[in-house]
């Protein structure tokens, strides 16, 4: 397996990771924690969070069926797509979304255009 494929799989596991934070751990302790919300913010937009959580799960299998199906303008794609929300992500919610999503798919999409 080549170096870029291992790094789009990082990049579907974070979004995978994602889904499980925004659907299932959002309105708990610890989901509280990792996203800096109070317990009522957290109940009043639960429903909104599993939502986007939904998207991150779809771009965490689109990402692997990629991958499995060695697909190059689905990775290009998707790793576009990640990159565009976590820029937009960065820029109006918190700084370090860009860290943790849009920057692993850059590098991903990087990567992907060397042998």
């Amino acid at each position: 397996m080549k170096i870029a494929d291992i790094a789009v799989l990082v990049v579907a596991a974070l979004h995978g990771a994602f889904l499980v934070l925004e659907m299932f751990l959002w309105n708990t302790p610890y989901g509280r924690k990792v996203f800096g919300l109070t317990p009522e913010f957290a109940a009043q937009s639960a429903k909104l969070a599993a939502n986007q959580g939904l998207y991150n799960g779809f771009l965490a299998v689109g990402l692997g069926l990629a991958v499995w199906a060695n697909d190059f303008h689905a990775k290009i794609f998707l790793l576009t797509c990640v990159i565009v929300a976590g820029l937009y992500g960065g820029f109006t919610v918190k700084k370090s979304i860009l860290v943790i999503q849009a920057l692993p798919a850059l590098i991903a999409l990087v990567l992907l255009h060397f042998p």
